[in-house]
């Protein structure tokens, strides 16, 4: 049932069309993950802040490193979204 309705919709896109919506949804993976993961560090820094709030210099500095890695990481997955679209 589901084969019969994608197949028509399949040879209407092409394979151009099907590595660009695959490169879109990978792309919009890798920023949700990314933000949220971000999102969470920062959470847990300002919780740990706020306990210990004489550790708060080590504390920021080890969110920040840990921001940029997420951050690279997430670059990277675009980059290569993008890099993949674009062979097909």
């Amino acid at each position: 049932m589901l084969a019969t309705m994608i197949l028509p919709v399949l040879a209407e896109v092409g394979e151009k069309g099907l590595a660009i919506a695959g490169a879109g949804i990978g792309m919009g993976l890798a920023v949700i993950g990314g933000g949220r993961g971000i999102g969470q560090i920062g959470g847990q820094a300002v919780e740990g802040i706020a306990r210990q709030p004489e550790a708060g210099g080590r504390i920021g500095t080890n969110m920040i490193i840990a921001a940029a890695l997420i951050e690279g990481f997430t670059f990277t997955a675009i980059i290569l979204a993008f890099v993949l679209a674009n062979k097909a």
